[in-house]
């Protein structure tokens, strides 16, 4: 490799750079002003692509090539505008007051709406965009043919960069997005018009994503993986800039893209990891990200409450033991495939109780709690595929297996706080996904690791519902447990007021750790049960949508309850097997699920039972 190839992958890193900030830093200016965590950001660079492909090749043939080719981009790219201005007045307006997580996950609904709508519309082919007309050639650098396409594109995001500033910088609705970034507070009691502003941003945000899709057609067709593909590589940069800072999306962009030209010819195997290495990095050392300030530290959690956790009374504890008698005669009254649901249903009741530790007790977000399940569970394929382990051997060793590996990353993220500690535990998850995927001589890559099956005594579907009801009730109640001890109790003063928690002696971040690592314990416990319930594993366990998924289970259930999150994921659980068999739009059905929840339920289904039934002093 001579000095010129090494020219043409820095101007390949540069290219690559200026259409992740494109897309970036609308993500960043959303949640400048917003702080909102947009998922749907993703769909609107997806929805550019492919109102581009549609509009741009009618446009050329009934104008001109040139006109026809950049009018349909720029169209492109208000159409989606419009499309975040109406997803901003139906949903986000109605949610602004709840936590950043259920805005998140009402978010996810609509990436899942969209996905489902772009197969009904455009189909589920890839479609091939024209090539932009007067850059279709290449030019000489140094004796070697670069395209002039990719030149455009370097320029273009400097460009972009200049015009955000001027717009920031000389225009009244530029200073009010930073004075809305510095302080949302002050300017509504100066009587700025949130709605206006926020619904702006909005449009801004959302037109830029469009744009830096739609530009994306002469280099690859527009396809429905687009999305989630291009939201992790946003949230990274968007991260290890600074969330709300647009220097420092630029900056990020240049080091990631320059880090994947790179090292794909440095380290082959490597591309899954070096973006979420270098935020993980990042995150470490400048926890507020490279040009971002450090995150304010305020007396109270987002997730504090004013419910106070009591004892149960007595008609709510034999109302529990009377459901949990109920549910162990199902395997007396049901069918082999509703047994096989409800020892789905106890797994991932056990991984959202885990989940809720941290969230509910702790207030600590964790984008990628889907690394402890998929570690307990590979660690239970391992053993049981590999070195024929017993399988009981095989699930004691998930839950040590996932505390140890939560133990490591939660001695790193224990001092952080709020997104840029749900960042980076979705950056550990990330790299344990990629090592997943490609350590293929060890993990099976992306088929996965086959014929982990129970024991010859637990094969029967009956014994192992049984051997799944003791192992993962009897972890969800030491969580519960937990709860009302008095760890529990550290957790929740730290959780509603760190500093008076660190002023009477006790070590949040010590605590947050612990809690961190007992999460992780029960979560990898849920993921051993899972592989053997199953009889086989594969790298989706660790993916992002498991993570969200858990995050929906959750919060649905009511992350100011103890056991909410057990119903929580029967609800969404037993959704997504009754949406999925009924229609291949099932992502359209849960996805409004997932909003309409949000919507009528953001404290959560049990949260509003108990507002109706139980007076606070009874809080379950």
């Amino acid at each position: 490799m001579d000095f010129a190839f090494f020219i043409l992958q820095f101007l390949n890193g540069l290219a690559s750079a200026s259409s992740l900030f494109i897309a970036a830093c609308g993500l960043s200016i959303i949640f400048g002003v917003t702080r909102i965590v947009n998922f749907a950001h993703g769909s609107f660079y997806m929805l550019g692509a492919y109102f581009a492909v549609t509009l741009a090749p009618r446009l050329m043939e009934s104008i001109n090539p040139f006109l026809g080719f950049w009018g349909g981009i720029l169209a492109a790219a208000m159409i989606v505008g419009l499309l975040g201005v109406l997803m901003e007045m139906l949903l986000l307006r109605r949610i602004y007051h709840v936590p950043e997580l259920f805005q998140l996950l009402a978010t996810f609904g609509v990436v899942l709406i969209v996905q489902d709508l772009v197969v009904l519309i455009w189909g589920p082919e890839d479609i091939l965009g024209p090539r932009a007309p007067g850059l279709k050639g290449a030019v000489n650098i140094l004796d070697q043919r670069f395209p002039e396409y990719e030149l455009f594109l370097v320029a273009a995001g400097p460009l972009i960069l200049g015009a955000i500033w001027l717009l920031f910088r000389k225009t009244r609705f530029g200073v009010l997005v930073r004075a809305a970034t510095e302080d949302r507070e002050m300017t509504d009691a100066l009587g700025i018009n949130q709605k206006l502003l926020f619904t702006g941003v909005l449009f801004l945000g959302a037109s830029l994503a469009g744009l830096a899709g739609a530009l994306q057609i002469p280099k690859e067709p527009a396809n429905g993986f687009m999305d989630i593909n291009m939201i992790a590589e946003a949230f990274v940069v968007t991260v290890i800039g600074g969330m709300g800072s647009v220097p420092g999306a630029f900056l990020a962009a240049l080091l990631i893209g320059e880090l994947q030209a790179f090292g794909i010819l440095l380290f082959a195997k490597s591309t899954l990891v070096l973006a979420f290495l270098a935020m993980a990095v990042v995150l470490i050392l400048r926890p507020q990200g490279l040009l971002g300030k450090p995150a304010v530290n305020t007396e109270h959690s987002e997730f504090a409450s004013s419910i106070p956790l009591r004892p149960w009374p007595r008609w709510l504890v034999l109302a529990w033991l009377g459901a949990i008698v109920v549910f162990a005669c199902l395997p007396f009254v049901v069918d082999s495939f509703t047994l096989k649901l409800a020892i789905e249903v106890m797994v991932f009741a056990l991984f959202a109780m885990s989940l809720n530790l941290l969230i509910g007790l702790g207030g600590v977000i964790s984008f990628g709690h889907a690394a402890w399940f998929g570690v307990g569970a590979y660690a239970a394929g391992l053993l049981a595929v590999h070195s024929h382990s017993p399988m009981l051997l095989a699930l004691a060793a998930a839950p040590l297996a996932a505390g140890v590996a939560a133990a490591l990353v939660g001695a790193f993220i224990a001092r952080l706080s709020g997104v840029y500690l749900a960042m980076l535990t979705l950056a550990a998850a990330q790299l344990i996904y990629a090592i997943a995927f490609q350590w293929t001589g060890l993990t099976g890559g992306d088929d996965g690791l086959v014929g982990a099956w129970p024991d010859a005594w637990a094969k029967s579907r009956v014994v192992y519902f049984y051997l799944t009801l003791a192992l993962a009730g009897g972890a969800v109640f030491a969580l519960r447990h937990i709860a009302y001890a008095p760890f529990g109790y550290v957790l929740r003063a730290g959780r509603d007021g760190p500093a008076r928690a660190e002023a009477i002696g006790i070590n949040v971040a010590a605590a947050r750790w612990v809690a961190f690592t007992i999460a992780g314990m029960a979560a990898g416990l849920a993921g051993g049960l899972y592989t053997f319930s199953k009889g086989s594993i594969d790298p989706t366990v660790l993916s992002i949508p498991t993570s969200v998924d858990v995050l929906a289970m959750t919060l649905l259930g009511g992350v100011h309850t103890v056991l909410g999150p057990v119903f929580g994921a029967a609800a969404l659980h037993l959704l997504q097997d009754f949406a999925m068999p009924i229609t291949d739009h099932w992502r359209l059905i849960l996805g409004g699920g997932i909003i309409a929840m949000v919507l009528a339920f953001p404290e959560g289904l049990v949260g509003k039972l108990r507002s109706w039934f139980m007076p606070a002093e009874e809080t379950p």
